[in-house]
């Protein structure tokens, strides 16, 4: 067995994903496919001929390039690891590019992500850590490993550090380049006068300078020299060669200022001194304004509980109570918890009741009942009784821990609108070195005089106006707020993808029961035919149904218990999958199902059931062998905010479809009561996936809303997948974002969450584009002819380092977002 990596081109969406996977499913020894649309690579394990695949992925239209697989050896063994990487070192888009490349380059790496925000990457596959960081230092930057669930108080006293250490190099470069700015402006002399005094005065300066170069500015001339011996070019690059060329030709003017026209014996210390200043004066900006984008993740961790109160047995075996540090808790501990506390690790109530705020996990206000048997959270907050429960989940296996790390992870992921700043990284910094060089010839050879100061001006200020450094933060800044707002209201986003793709929906296909229902049917009729009673009916019932776990079967039991009537025991049970259940009682064969299965067995459904699917209530037919007995009503109540939930999804401008197992007219009449568009009745579970790809033939970019388990392969094959339910009985892993809460509003917000985090990136990759659009040609002197003179490079230094301060600002103006929720 292999693993084989191809260089593909032109896959950019989960549809693509998918015709990909079918393409290559069709090949004889494929064991497993991964696609990776950020490294453009299939991933393909099996002993399949690199011909076929390749054969494969051109016929479904993904070219592959002229480049051999990557190949590398696969045991059953070896399983895909994901870790985490604190870098160094990035200071652009174009870093970002240089780390992935290196990282995806490395044997065993699937995948491989890096959040320029936060300075990490996210890597998957089977490469040791020691490998990865090892390739990230080839390439010229540092890493560390980073555990999801770590404490982040270390990073955060980290990122506090280099905040002061900006600020101490910011007043470094301005203390001397202000006043030498001063200066200029208020008239003095800034040119150099051969045998003055003045020569000697400037050379004192430049010296000065040279001190602020080496340390203010040492990290960009040290980033500049490990990007030039990994044949690279970054913002380092720009700012090394700028402040560099200002400073080299100041001090050729200071010392050898007879070889030079006396016009051009100009120097440009404060130049060097003020754009230093500046550029860290707007890092030191973007780190405090970065730290507010993770502000979801912090409020997250501090809900956690610090200590918790342990029941443990004394010397003699008399029940003692102390408090521990929560992380000495042990699954199975016996755990109380008093009024006004936190629950401290995940766990099921052994005794007492309480009512629990859940708020953190749902995003529903409402407080929830809890009583002996209950599960409850980690981090939920006890508002009533005392609670005695045993811990099944600590550390980082409770939901609160899986939530942060999914948090975390998702705020590192990067939407396919970001890779549009990838792409344009990767020719970006060259490109604008190559302008310098053509806007300096140009006005040494054409421009007027002094030419050799216009020539240094146009080329120092292309240089420094032209850092990257906005380009790279537009979409990592964004998707940390947005990722982070939607945690707040109880939406856990996995993926970039989901993000972006949620804001372009015009289809959702919402699961009837448990999503739009309650997911708690009751028995509410019982028709009976000729000669037949109420409670033998049900006895039957019950059961027939005593061996199922399905909702309807729970029902039918708890109205039987309700009544006190007690189930005989069957035999020869079987449950047959979107049909019903049989079995044998006393020696007879009975059947309870839909009226399609048992006409399709022959049994003569003579009963009018339309009474009950005009209320909504799911009819089931009770025979023995041939003969019905009777029909047994069951009804899943609406709740009580879907009506207004699914308004809000038209609104929006979407077509809402109802898909469910029920009969044609209960779903009908579930459907007037919520306003859908548009049923799918009859549905069998295995069916579901189909419809929403029919769907999807027809060009609609659809949603899948489900319970996230039963609905897995319909989540799976829609573009995006809402898995919805309550608290930690959802499953966090079955789809691109699940709802914590069980309300259909938590699907709007969501969209609308989106919406909001894919406009605020398209605002800050116009502005990134824009500014560079038009700050690289001005600087290059367009204007000249128009103004007569030529961009400061002080000026062009304080504008690069406002485009970033202004990208983060604008990211964080999500943090005031607020999904409405008005009633229509």
């Amino acid at each position: 067995m292999q693993t084989q990596r191809f260089d593909i081109q032109g896959a950019s969406c989960q549809s693509c994903v998918r015709k990909i996977r079918e393409a290559l499913s069709a090949i004889a020894g494929i064991d497993d496919v991964q696609v990776d649309l950020d490294a453009q690579q299939v991933t393909v394990t099996g002993t399949a001929d690199s011909a076929d695949v390749q054969a494969a992925l051109a016929k479904a239209g993904y070219a592959v390039e002229d480049t051999p697989p990557h190949t590398a050896s696969a045991s059953p063994a070896s399983t895909d690891q994901e870790q985490q990487l604190a870098i160094t070192g990035a200071t652009c888009a174009a870093c970002v590019r240089t780390i992935e490349n290196a990282l995806r380059n490395t044997a065993g790496v699937n995948q491989a992500q890096m959040n320029f925000a936060d300075r990490t990457a996210r890597v998957s596959g089977t490469a040791d850590t020691q490998s990865l960081i090892d390739a990230v230092e080839k390439a010229g930057y540092g890493a560390s490993p980073v555990d999801d669930n770590d404490d982040d108080g270390a990073r955060e006293q980290q990122e506090q550090q280099h905040y002061r250490r900006l600020l101490r190099h910011t007043w470094l470069g301005l203390g001397l380049g202000v006043p030498l700015m001063a200066w200029g402006l208020l008239g003095g002399n800034m040119m150099v006068q051969p045998g003055t005094a003045s020569q000697w005065i400037w050379l004192a300066i430049g010296l000065l300078t040279l001190a602020v170069l080496a340390t203010a500015g040492r990290h960009f001339f040290v980033g500049a020299w490990k990007a030039f011996r990994n044949h690279n070019a970054n913002m380092d690059t720009l700012i090394a060669l700028g402040t560099g060329a200002a400073w080299l030709y100041s001090m050729a003017v200071v010392l050898i200022p007879a070889a030079l026209p006396e016009a051009a014996r100009h120097v440009y210390f404060e130049a060097s001194a003020m754009i230093i200043g500046l550029i860290n004066l707007g890092q030191a900006l973007e780190v405090r304004a970065r730290g507010k984008t993770s502000e979801a993740v912090k409020r997250l961790l501090d809900l956690g509980a610090k200590t918790a109160r342990v029941v443990r047995d004394g010397p003699n075996h008399e029940k003692r109570e102390q408090d521990i540090p929560v992380e000495q808790v042990q699954t199975d501990d016996i755990l109380r918890v008093r009024p006004g506390e936190k629950i401290a690790v995940d766990g099921i109530v052994e005794e007492g009741e309480s009512r629990l705020d859940e708020s953190m996990l749902t995003g529903e206000p409402m407080p929830v009942s809890k009583t002996i048997g209950d599960t409850v959270s980690a981090g939920t907050l006890n508002e009533g009784g005392t609670l005695l429960y045993r811990a099944t989940a600590v550390g980082k296996d409770t939901a609160l821990s899986r939530i942060v790390a999914l948090v975390k992870k998702a705020q590192g992921s990067k939407p396919p609108i970001g890779r549009l700043a990838d792409d344009v990284s990767a020719v970006f910094v060259p490109t604008i070195m190559l302008i310098a060089v053509v806007a300096a010839m140009a006005w040494f050879n054409l421009g007027p005089e002094p030419r050799i100061t216009h020539m240094l001006i146009s080329a120092t200020t292309v240089l420094i106006i032209a850092c990257p450094c906005a380009l790279g933060l537009a979409t990592p800044m964004s998707v940390m707020v947005g990722v982070g707002k939607a945690a707040e209201h109880g939406i856990l986003i996995r993926e970039g993808d989901a993000l972006q793709t949620s804001s372009k929906l015009d289809t959702i296909v919402l699961d009837k029961t448990g999503t739009i229902t309650e997911g708690k049917p009751a028995l509410t009729d019982i028709l009976c035919a000729e000669g037949q009673q109420e409670d033998h009916l049900l006895q039957l019932a019950a059961s027939l149904e005593s061996g199922s776990e399905h909702p309807l079967a729970r029902a039918i039991l708890e109205a039987a218990q309700q009544r006190d009537i007690s189930p005989d025991r069957a035999d020869n049970f079987h449950a047959l999958n979107g049909k019903g259940v049989s079995a044998t009682l006393n020696g007879k064969s009975y059947r309870l199902g839909n009226r399609r299965w048992l006409e399709s067995e022959g049994i003569t459904a003579n009963l009018d059931s339309s009474s009950l699917t005009e209320r909504g209530a799911t009819p089931l037919f009770l025979a023995e062998g041939n003969t019905l007995l009777g029909i047994l009503g069951v009804a899943d109540r609406i709740k009580e905010d879907s009506r207004d939930a699914i308004a809000r999804l038209k609104d929006q401008g979407l077509t809402v479809v109802m898909i469910t197992g029920d009969i044609q007219a209960s779903a009908d009449a579930i459907a007037k009561q919520v306003g859908v568009d548009q049923v799918m009745a009859e549905v069998l579970p295995e069916d579901k996936a189909k419809k929403v790809k029919a769907l999807q033939d027809k060009g609609r970019i659809v949603a899948m809303v489900g319970d996230g388990i039963n609905d897995a392969p319909a989540l799976a094959q829609a573009d995006v997948g809402f898995a919805i339910g309550t608290g930690t009985d959802v499953a966090i892993e079955s789809a691109a974002i699940t709802l914590m809460g069980g309300s259909l509003h938590g699907v709007a917000d969501a969209m609308a969450i989106s919406s909001a985090t894919v406009r605020n990136i398209k605002q800050n990759l116009f502005g990134a584009f824009i500014y560079n659009s038009l700050g690289v040609p001005v600087a290059a002197g367009v204007l000249y002819p128009l103004t007569g003179s030529l961009l400061s490079p002080v000026i062009a230094g304080a504008a690069m380092s406002l485009s970033s301060v202004t990208v983060v600002s604008n990211a964080n103006r999500l943090r005031l977002f607020k999904p409405q929720r008005g009633k229509s």
